[in-house]
């Protein structure tokens, strides 16, 4: 299709083709229950300030308008999600055509990420993630048109998304890392050094990320020493497992093909001696080695190496004509169809797996109705030892029903406090084996349609003055 239609049917045909998919994305993102994470975040958004316990605020910003938009829904707490796949989809496709012109690499490149997993599932979630690829993806937009144009004003825009990037989630600071080295290390790029453009767009980065800075210090810098504080000892057993994992996830969520042609691209791309394949290389080359090196000590979550796609799906538009023709369909219809099936069973569960082995059901699975059944216990609070259960709780609990959070990490939340529940006893809901539980008040199962999910047991648990009231 790309090599025989004219370009405005190909655009036309693309075009309508990513407005589908927007749609059915929104569909679904209304549908599908939310997960753990989303509900934490979600509270984050009821709450906005400059910095949180793990990451900086843009996700809350988002769900935050898009709950402005449609309320405090599945629908409106992910809108973001699905527009953002769409925007950032637009600015691969500019920024490919700028990077390697007349060979349709926009449209490939574009393809090629919503055809991975990378893409697929997070445009429905609402994570960290969603605006961290949208602004990395309009900081590469803006970097093609700077090669393009060879307008220095463009070192504004790129310093715009970057910082917005790096208010997003801290691995932001990888993309600004990789435009540094992208400069230090071209004779182009050290020409642009002597200018005052690139630092003026390294300064509008801070500025906008400064406020972050600020809550940080004030905050003793919490969330930075979380997030550094990551890495374990070196265990050569352990290395070997996490590496395993993390190598067989990202073949997972870039669908094998696709993970094929990126590691095709970026061998190439260390064989190639110009400027565009050296700023390439170090947009996939310096997160992959970061997050290999942290394999090494400690588990590499799936979604982490998600920023190197953008640059690798442009890098693999940019092959050969004849490697690009040849795995270019093959490729689209097996990220499409393996996007496809992830879709069916996280909303219908098409496949009839165990509900406790079924990774969407662990996750989605039964929220409202096993808050509903805590309320009836008539407690005076619920509440839950691990920040997932409580914050599924905050969402789903009926009204009337008080939902209290007394892990550190609220502390950092501006909830009112939970003082007025000092003394009180209420419900701690644990999964948990070793979670202590001097008095069992009984059992409770989260349920699926397919059956039982996990099981928890509740626990007389009396309260301090230490806790935030979340619902």
């Amino acid at each position: 299709m790309i090599e025989t239609a004219s370009p405005r049917e190909t655009h036309g045909i693309w075009l309508l083709t990513l407005l589908a998919l927007t749609g059915l994305r929104l569909i679904l993102a209304g549908t599908i229950p939310l997960a753990p994470d989303e509900a934490y975040y979600w509270l984050w958004s009821q709450h906005l300030q400059a910095g949180y316990y793990d990451h900086p605020p843009m996700v809350a910003l988002f769900i935050r308008a898009g709950t402005l938009l449609a309320g405090s829904t599945s629908f409106g707490i992910r809108l973001s999600g699905p527009l953002s796949a769409a925007a950032g989809s637009y600015f691969l496709w500019r920024s490919a055509e700028d990077f390697c012109p007349r060979r349709h690499a926009g449209l490939i490149a574009a393809g090629l990420f919503n055809a991975t997993l990378i893409a697929g599932a997070g445009a429905i979630l609402i994570t960290p993630d969603t605006p961290l690829l949208l602004f990395w993806s309009a900081a590469l937009a803006a970097t093609g048109r700077l090669w393009a144009s060879r307008d220095p004003r463009w070192w504004l825009a790129i310093g715009a998304a970057a910082g917005c990037a790096l208010l997003s989630k801290y691995t932001g600071v990888l993309l600004i890392a990789a435009l540094g080295l992208w400069l230090a290390s071209s004779g182009e790029g050290r020409r642009q050094l002597k200018t005052p453009w690139p630092w003026t767009g390294l300064a509008l980065a801070l500025a906008i990320f400064a406020p972050n800075l600020a809550w940080n210090q004030a905050h003793h810098w919490v969330s930075y020493l979380k997030q550094g504080g990551r890495v374990a000892q070196f265990d050569p057993a352990r290395a070997a497992q996490f590496l395993g994992e993390l190598i067989l996830g990202q073949i997972g969520l870039a669908t094998p093909i696709i993970f094929g042609l990126f590691t095709c691209a970026i061998w190439r791309l260390c064989h190639a001696r110009n400027t565009v394949a050296q700023l390439l290389l170090w947009l996939t080359l310096l997160p992959a080695a970061v997050f290999l090196e942290h394999a090494f000590f400690d588990r590499v979550q799936a979604n982490w190496p998600a920023i190197i796609a953008p640059g690798a799906c442009i890098a693999a538009a940019c092959l050969p004509a004849a490697t690009v023709s040849r795995w270019l369909k093959p490729a689209l219809a097996l990220g499409f169809g393996t996007t496809m099936l992830v879709y069916a069973q996280s909303a219908i569960a098409l496949f009839p797996l165990p509900p406790a082995r079924d990774p969407t059901a662990l996750q989605l699975a039964g929220w409202s109705a096993f808050a509903t059944q805590l309320a009836v216990t008539q407690a005076p609070f619920v509440t839950a030892d691990d920040y997932a259960t409580t914050a599924e709780l905050a969402f789903h609990a009926p009204q009337g029903v008080v939902v209290a959070g007394f892990d550190p990490r609220w502390q950092y939340l501006t909830f009112p406090p939970s003082a007025a529940l000092a003394g009180k006893s209420g419900i701690l809901v644990t999964r948990r084996a070793n979670s202590a539980c001097p008095i069992l008040l009984g059992t409770l199962t989260r349920r699926s349609s397919h059956g039982p999910v996990m099981t928890y047991r509740l626990c007389s648990f009396t309260a301090t003055s230490h806790g935030s009231l979340l619902h």
